[in-house]
């Protein structure tokens, strides 16, 4: 195994590892690494791989890793660093003795003109390479990587290595929002959209269902990897759209016709899929109606005694009733959908809203045929939202989940909108 360094980007630090193990998994590489060293403060994690065909398998569709280096030393200052490469065999550098190569200085915490960085590249030159150098295209690019302790003080960690891939962040600009023609208050940024196609193995020709679709995001972001995508929701406007936009709009801008197969007006706990088992590779959601409420087909016995008389025909649907939908019951009703509809292998990738002061770890709702694989936190402050992947273990098995009335996110649209501990009247009082 060879030691190679991963340069993460310093944000969503929640996400990374997780994002990691799962492109490992994707891609069938071997990976060797220690859990503890890793740390959030920190964008260095040195792990062990194979090969560099390994290690660009490994980070060729990540969004939260800016580059992937073959480890060659590390030091605590220069001449620690200069003493190691110096030690090494002459045969470690006969493959890029004559090939074209460039230098690049990357710092973390810190700062370096381009003359100190030039300065620093200079006083590599007892390395033997004698190729030309190509600041374009160059056969072989070499890193030296600065961490430092605070700005004004100097590097405390050095490495350098041989840059071997680079991640794939150019699609968070492809996908950016602020170009897309179609968008609600519900709408996922791109960045996270795709971390969470990455979190649950979406790859060519995979079957990937979001049951509460919105805008359809995660349809896009899963069809760019390959997936044939499929959505649902209760709420008919969001799918259909106003005017002459719609989630059709966004599927024709990016070009996904033949990736998405459609969407359909249903809840979780009203479906119209067929009870005869694993259909799905994954399941990428974000469970909405912390904004606007989430419904459920139902009758509300406070206004009706029974459905109002509707006419059905072509030129006059029928649209039926709705109730609100508690967040915990919409929670059991995803994880029991997922453990019946999930093939096995396949991944429940979906956000989780809780109060922070309220949240423990067992609040999340588990089923004996899922594993929780990672969840990871997004704060804004007294309240946060979780990226839950869950991964199907083995078969069904019909156990019926019940809520819990202490959780992070009970009554959380309450919390989110009232504060803890403030009464409010009800989203249908204030309407009557």
């Amino acid at each position: 195994m060879i030691p190679y360094l991963v340069y993460f980007v310093q944000f969503h630090e929640d996400f990374r590892l997780p994002e990691l193990e799962a492109l490992a998994k994707l891609e069938n590489v071997k990976i060797k690494f220690n859990r503890e060293e890793y740390s959030n403060d920190n964008p260095f994690f040195i792990v062990e791989l194979e090969s560099d065909e390994e290690a660009k398998r490994l980070i060729r569709r990540s969004i939260l890793i800016k580059y992937i280096i073959q480890l060659w030393t590390t030091g605590n200052d220069y001449p620690e660093v200069y003493k190691n490469l110096k030690s090494f065999d002459s045969e470690k550098y006969k493959p890029y003795e004559t090939s074209t190569f460039k230098f690049m200085v990357e710092t973390y915490n810190g700062t370096r003109t381009m003359k100190e960085q030039v300065d620093i590249i200079n006083t590599f030159s007892f390395l033997p390479f004698t190729g030309n150098i190509d600041l374009k295209k160059p056969a072989n690019t070499f890193m030296v990587l600065e961490k430092y302790p605070a700005p004004t003080e100097p590097p405390c960690k050095i490495y350098m290595g041989k840059l071997v891939g680079s991640g794939d962040r150019q699609l968070v600009a492809t996908y950016d929002l602020k170009k897309r023609k179609y968008l609600g208050t519900t709408s996922m940024d791109a960045e996270l959209s795709l971390i969470m196609s990455n979190m649950a193995l979406v790859r060519q020709n995979s079957l990937v269902l979001d049951p509460f679709v919105g805008t359809g995001s995660f349809l896009i972001t899963c069809s760019h990897y390959g997936a044939f995508t499929l959505g649902s929701d209760i709420d008919g406007r969001q799918i259909r759209g106003k005017g002459k936009t719609s989630i059709a709009t966004n599927i024709e801008q990016y070009n996904m016709k033949k990736r998405v197969l459609g969407t359909i007006v249903s809840d979780m706990a009203h479906h119209p899929w067929r009870n005869n088992g694993e259909l799905f590779d994954a399941i990428v959601t974000d469970v909405n109606g912390v904004r606007a409420g989430a419904k459920k087909i139902g009758l509300n016995t406070e206004k009706y005694d029974a459905p109002p008389p509707t006419k059905r025909d072509v030129m006059n649907p029928r649209y039926p009733l709705t109730v609100p939908y508690e967040m915990e019951q919409v929670l059991i009703d995803l994880i029991e959908f997922a453990s019946k509809y999930l093939v096995i292998g396949g991944r429940l990738v979906y956000w989780l809203p809780t109060n922070s002061e309220e949240y423990n770890k067992n609040d999340i709702p588990q089923h004996p045929s899922l594993k929780l694989i990672a969840n990871s936190e997004q704060s804004f402050g007294k309240w946060s939202r979780r990226l839950i992947t869950m991964e199907k273990i083995k078969k069904y098995e019909d156990i019926r989940l019940t809520g819990e009335g202490n959780t992070g996110h009970y009554q959380f649209r309450h919390f989110y909108f009232y504060g803890k501990d403030q009464d409010h009247n009800s989203d249908e009082e204030k309407r009557n």
